[in-house]
Parts: structure tokens; sequence; C-alpha cells
């Protein structure tokens, strides 16, 4: 059963629905994109942004300003660097994450030889802000790109993984693409109208309050929401994708990423078994497979 709080929201969007759908649909739009509080940490979360005090203690802490509000990005770079300027790949996290979870990917890709940036999108650690969507997360990593790029990689998680694309294919209005030699997308959704649609049932919107919805994508974006499709976008997006899925992910279908990894053969597909969808980043076997797709066909990765 739901909890209390989630059936009085779902009777105010229901009613909302014949009562002013307009206001109703925005609102919902607002929820959808508003995130937890930073400074509120579960124990869980607690404990892993303490386990990684010291790793975050050897970045250089940047803050890029973005339409959005200021992000906060860290920089990591590879041992032993000496004069030579290092190529550099680019970690997104996920929704209700942050760079310290991102830690065994930004570790592995440094030790490869990598300078590593890690972006904390809008609304989640050292960023300022309580609102995400797909505008001002892509805007967030155009401002690291125009910083650090171009990258040899973006790799990114969940929520993190469907920015990394759209970041690289350009599709948010106002941003250009950002240049990447190859994308990995690790537990990702692939389907931003498909996202929509289960958010609208969840509470229990009708469909002129879901129109109103959908119609705030083309807003702020300045693309309509159909265009989000993760298969369509590679099919336009030629270059080496990697996307990296557990069959026990029960917050992302693998069934997301079966149906992107169709967009052509420069994408491949990665499974996994029981790791379901957060553990996966941190395991040995995912990120060595990760690190081994971004070296790939590159023995020295420097730019001379």
């Amino acid at each position: 059963m739901a909890p209390l709080h989630i059936n009085v929201i779902r009777n105010i969007f229901a009613a909302g629905e014949h009562i002013a759908p307009r206001l109703a649909g925005r609102a919902a739009f607002e929820l959808f994109c508003r995130t937890p509080n930073p400074a509120r940490l579960t124990p869980g979360e607690r404990k892993a942004v303490s386990r990684a005090k010291t790793f975050m203690e050897g970045a250089r802490h940047h803050r890029l300003a973005t339409p959005a509000g200021c992000v906060a990005l860290h920089e990591f770079r590879p041992p032993e660097q000496g004069g030579e300027k290092r190529q550099t790949v680019l970690v997104v996290h996920g929704w209700r994450s942050r760079t310290e979870y991102m830690r065994a990917l930004i570790a592995a890709h440094r030790a490869a030889g990598y300078r590593v940036v890690s972006l904390d999108l809008p609304g989640h650690g050292g960023s300022s802000g309580r609102r995400l969507n797909m505008a001002s997360a892509v805007g967030a990593v155009r401002a690291a790109a125009d910083w650090f790029g171009p990258f040899a990689a973006i790799v990114g998680h969940s929520f993190g993984g469907a920015v990394a694309i759209n970041a690289a294919v350009g599709s948010v209005e106002g941003f250009d693409a950002v240049p990447t030699e190859r994308i990995v997308a690790i537990a990702s959704p692939s389907s931003l109208p498909n996202l929509f649609r289960q958010f609208g049932k969840r509470l229990h919107l009708g469909p002129r309050s879901q129109e109103i919805v959908n119609r705030q994508v083309l807003r702020v974006t300045g693309r309509p929401l159909p265009e989000f499709e993760t298969a369509d976008q590679l099919r336009r997006l030629p270059i080496p994708t990697l996307l990296i899925h557990d069959e026990d992910d029960a917050e992302v279908p693998v069934d997301e990423a079966i149906l992107a990894a169709g967009a052509g053969g420069h994408v491949r597909l990665h499974l996994t078994r029981g790791l379901g969808h957060r553990r996966i980043i941190n395991d040995a076997a995912t990120v060595q497979a990760t690190v081994a797709f971004v070296t790939e066909n590159s023995a020295e990765p420097v730019l001379h």
C-alpha cells in the first residue's frame, strides 16, 4: 500500500485533471524536476560520502557557471603526469547521486592514464539548486566541455548515461553538441517519453494533465518529447557506444538497453546479472569492461 501522503498527492492530481489540467500538468513537471535535498543524506549515503573523503581530497575542485546555476566539477589528474597533456574522460552520475558514488569508475580511468573530470549535476552533491532536467543537465556537461573538453569518453550512470548521449547528439537547443570519441551508458533509461508515462501513472495524471507535462519538455529543451528516444539518437550519432545493463535492474528494465542497442553496429551491449541498478557501478568486471572499451584502439592516452 502506498504511503498516505502519496495517496493524497495522487488524489490532488486526479482532481486537477477535471478542475485545472494546465496547472496540474505544470505542477507535475516541477515535481518531476525536484531533486532531493543534498544536505539530507540517508545513513547509507552519509557512509559512502565519508568513505570517499580522502579520495575527494585528492581532486582539484572547480565551480562552473551554467544557465541553471553553478555546478561543482572535480578534476582527478593521473599519477606521474609530468608535463604531458592527457586525454580527458568525463564521468556523469545519475539521479540522487554524486561524484563520490562514482569513485570506482573514476579511479580506474585515472589509473589507466586519463585525466578524469566528474560533474555534480544541478541539485546534487556540491552543485547549487534543487532542480534537474535534461536541459540543465546537458547545459552542465556543455560547460564542462568548454573548460575541459574535448573528451576521450563520457561515462554516465543511470540518468547520467542518458545525459551523456543527449549532450553528444546536441538534443537541447542552445547548446552545441559535446565532442567525445566514445560513450559508455550504464543502467541508463532509453526513452524519455516512457519515463514520463510511468511518472504520470504513478501520480494518476489524466490525459490532459499528461499532455501539459509533455509540453514542458518542449518548453525547456526546444524539442518535442518524442525526439528523446535513445535508439533514434544513437542512429544519428555514429560514434562507438557501450551500453552496460543488469538483467535484474528493478529501476530501469534491461529491455531499454536491448532496444537502444539496435541502433547500429557502433553500439555494443554488455549484460550483467545480479547487480541491480546501483551496485553495478562498483562491480570490478563492469569497471574493467568500461575502461577496456574507452582505451580500445588507444595504446597511449596522451594528446600530442
